[in-house]
């Protein structure tokens, strides 16, 4: 049976948060309009001075009517309108500067919207990818299993082949061996002696006698006389 694949644990991805977008040129902005207005401010309350200061004078030269005193009230009256073009100039700095935030807010709004579009999109890249990564898991589970199964149904073939095979193997066997049983169980037959064949028996060649020389018996008998 085939092993099971060895599953590993899918890493979960993050989504990277939007970060906020600070922009120089806005907060460079926001610090002209604070100087600005504290321009404007300071200028206010030199003109009230140099307003005090000219009417005082007036009333001064109201009063005394001489040289002197006419010349202070020209003196306050120039000084005065000096602090008032100063003032409409703060004021200028002001509307200026504001304008510069107008300007800072549209392009921070822009650059905000182009990371938000950006922090959008690997979401959606991010959601895509772990869609991705349920749906392979799922398809190789259904491989899987699909795989399995059919393993397992030519591997049971196989395996009651072979069980076919070695049941014949199993019978001859046994066969054999019930035949050999048998064999051994009959009684040994006694084999016959055998019989030592006879020597046979050779016949006695007679020698022929010997012929007797009377020629040498006689002379003998000659000689012995």
């Amino acid at each position: 049976m085939a092993r099971g694949r060895k599953k590993t644990a899918a890493k979960k991805r993050v989504a990277k948060k939007a970060t906020a977008v600070v922009s120089p040129a806005l907060t460079k902005a926001t610090k002209a309009v604070d100087k600005a207005n504290a321009g404007v401010k300071a200028a206010t309350v030199k003109v009230d001075a140099a307003n005090k200061k000219l009417a005082a004078a007036r009333k001064k030269a109201a009063s005394t009517k001489t040289a002197a005193a006419k010349k202070a009230v020209v003196t306050a009256r120039t000084a005065a309108a000096k602090q008032k073009e100063a003032l409409a100039a703060a004021k200028d700095q002001v509307r200026t500067a504001k304008t510069m935030v107008q300007a800072a807010n549209v392009e921070a709004k822009a650059a905000a919207a182009a990371a938000a579009a950006k922090a959008a999109l690997e979401a959606y890249e991010l959601s895509l990818a772990t869609k991705a990564e349920a749906d392979l898991a799922k398809a190789l589970a259904a491989y899987e299993a699909k795989w399995v199964k059919s393993r397992a149904k030519k591997d049971a073939a196989k395996v009651k082949s072979r069980a076919k095979k070695e049941e014949a193997k199993n019978k001859a066997a046994a066969k054999k061996a019930a035949a050999k049983l048998k064999q051994l169980a009959k009684p040994a037959k006694k084999k016959p002696a055998k019989k030592k064949p006879a020597k046979k028996k050779v016949a006695a060649v007679r020698k022929p006698a010997a012929k007797k020389a009377p020629a040498r018996r006689k002379n003998a008998k000659k000689a012995k006389k």
